[in-house]
């Protein structure tokens, strides 16, 4: 699929610039329509009785994301978005005073927000594991971390700011020849990046649809290793997840569905299955390809604006360029591109407090590209940037 016929199949020609993929991409015109379809049928026949008819359509989703993760489908849960599903995960690890959690100084607030609850209720202990000059985790440093009472190295794949890519395979290898526990939050990358649980060895690996996978709001998934599965309990059971067997028991299911809930949205599930599809034909290889293009592109073009500062770190980069304006609020800027059609966000320090505090950063403009974004669209940008 061309690049051409890609920008064809956006929803509409709306005026905008959408820098803000980061945030939520804009889906291709056969996600919206797969969602639709199901919502007709629903309203036509019933929400029970739609299940019914699209089983097929629905069951083929679980293959879908097997096929994005390289993983079986039974080590799949699809759930309403990427924090439940990270939640369930983290939350199912029968974790003992004392145990140690290592995490990466750019770890996203809600899963570092869990680390501290699981340190008050359970005693655990959480350390950041340092970062090496050019922002990623230091491999070197975790090795060195590690003793009998870690428990779990938990780590997020793409922070929500700073354009950086952690290593997260060369983690994965130190997790697994120590026999840690290794969560993977890829919220940001599924969808920009080729993604295998099996080259990065990580015992869960969470994601959401709206991000760069194109997809709807209010579904994700969460990956879940055979290896640790029978270990693991859901924070929460429900009928679907577990089998009422009499009075005084019940059985849990065998596979990764023991982390979902009866209720379930299923036009965005489908929707999902339909965005995964639509990555997986144009190719991760070839989207994260024309993702980082585009990235190096807007963070020359930034750079060479007096006044304007880029704080993207890491060896390896993405699609999220984030930078400042001196002497202008991270919000103005975002206002003013917005008044000129164009789309990014703002992103606060205390979305990764540490690695901000470390660095000393403050509000950022975060713009994010995709694959269907144009030259153009990253001129416009900075013409805004220029003229403030």
């Amino acid at each position: 699929m061309d690049k051409k016929s890609i920008i064809a199949d956006l929803l509409s020609d709306t005026g905008y610039c959408h820098l803000d993929n980061a945030g939520a991409a804009l889906m291709p015109r056969c996600v919206l329509e797969t969602q639709i379809e199901h919502l007709e049928l629903e309203a036509s026949v019933g929400g029970y009785e739609a299940e019914r008819r699209k089983h097929e359509q629905i069951e083929g989703v679980y293959d879908s994301v097997a096929r994005l993760i390289n993983c079986q489908r039974d080590e799949v849960a699809i759930v309403e978005n990427a924090t439940v599903g990270w939640m369930m995960a983290f939350y199912s690890i029968p974790f003992e005073a004392g145990d140690r959690i290592l995490t990466a100084e750019a770890e996203y607030a809600s899963n570092y927000l869990a680390y501290l609850q699981a340190a008050r209720d359970k005693g655990v202990v959480v350390e950041t594991i340092p970062s090496t000059a050019d922002g990623e985790v230091c491999v070197e440093s975790l090795e060195n971390m590690i003793d009998e009472r870690v428990t779990l190295i938990s780590v997020t794949h793409v922070p929500t700011n700073g354009g950086l890519v952690n290593p997260v395979e060369a983690i994965g290898k130190v997790a697994k020849q120590h026999g840690i526990l290794y969560l993977v939050d890829a919220c940001q990358s599924a969808g920009q990046m080729p993604l295998d649980v099996n080259a990065i060895n990580c015992d869960f690996l969470s994601a959401t649809g709206r991000k760069f996978l194109r997809g709807p709001r209010g579904v994700g998934f969460v990956f879940v290793s055979k290896p640790v599965l029978a270990s693991l309990h859901p924070p929460v059971v429900d009928l679907f997840s577990a089998t009422w067997i009499d009075a005084d028991h019940y059985e849990l299911r065998q596979d990764a569905r023991r982390f979902e809930n009866w209720e379930s949205n299923y036009a965005a599930k489908l929707g999902l299955g339909s965005a995964i599809e639509y990555a997986l034909d144009i190719g991760l290889d070839n989207i994260e390809a024309e993702v980082s293009r585009l990235a190096d592109i807007l963070r020359g073009m930034l750079a060479e604006v007096p006044g304007v500062s880029v704080h993207d770190i890491g060896k390896r980069k993405c699609g999220i360029v984030t930078f400042s304006v001196a002497g202008i609020a991270a919000t103005d800027v975002e206002v003013r591109l917005r008044e000129n059609n164009v789309q990014v966000s703002v992103s606060s320090p205390v979305s990764t407090l540490i690695d901000a505090t470390r660095r000393k950063l403050p509000d950022l403009v975060r713009s994010s590209v995709h694959y269907y974004n144009r030259e153009a669209e990253l001129e416009a940008l900075v013409k805004v940037i220029k003229s403030m």
